[in-house]
């Protein structure tokens, strides 16, 4: 799939694989590896957000993905997040969806919502959010119609 693609049909939650279609190269090669991981990995949708149009500059579409948290003792030091573009020459997958009845945490920021945590249940949901607290933070429940949309327009996980 194109970064177009995802932007269009994955929905905030998704587990996304990207990828360039070159081969893993050994371990003994540390900078090689260390430029093909740039450009291939996986990470859940946190956040998309649409196109901008400025005086002085265009920006296209582009989303973020979370690729984990760094830190110990309970304290996230780094987190590790990578945005694309619309226009990106990678090529996308999505290997997860949000299953019925999970929720999403979720931050009103600018001009799209981020997602905070992607929770099991409401109740785990609202114990996340009292233990984390955001202003503007909200619960939405991933619905069977939202899922249902996906099988009907081919959106399944590849």
């Amino acid at each position: 799939m194109s970064a177009h693609t995802i932007y269009d049909c994955a929905s905030l939650g998704s587990l996304i694989r990207y990828f360039d279609g070159t081969a893993r190269p050994p371990d003994r090669f540390r900078k090689k590896l260390s430029a093909w991981e740039s450009r291939n990995g996986t990470g859940r949708l946190v956040k998309k957000e649409p196109p901008r149009e400025r005086p002085t500059y265009t920006s296209p579409a582009c989303f973020t993905l979370h690729e984990g948290d760094f830190g110990g003792d309970g304290i996230i030091v780094v987190s590790v997040r990578r945005t694309w573009s619309v226009e990106s020459d990678l090529r996308f997958e999505i290997v997860e969806r949000p299953a019925i009845g999970m929720v999403r945490v979720l931050q009103d920021l600018g001009d799209s919502p981020e997602l905070l945590h992607l929770a099991r249940n409401r109740e785990v949901g609202k114990r996340w959010l009292a233990n984390n607290q955001y202003s503007r933070a909200y619960l939405e429940e991933v619905s069977a119609d939202e899922v249902g949309a996906d099988l009907i327009e081919g959106r399944t996980a590849a």
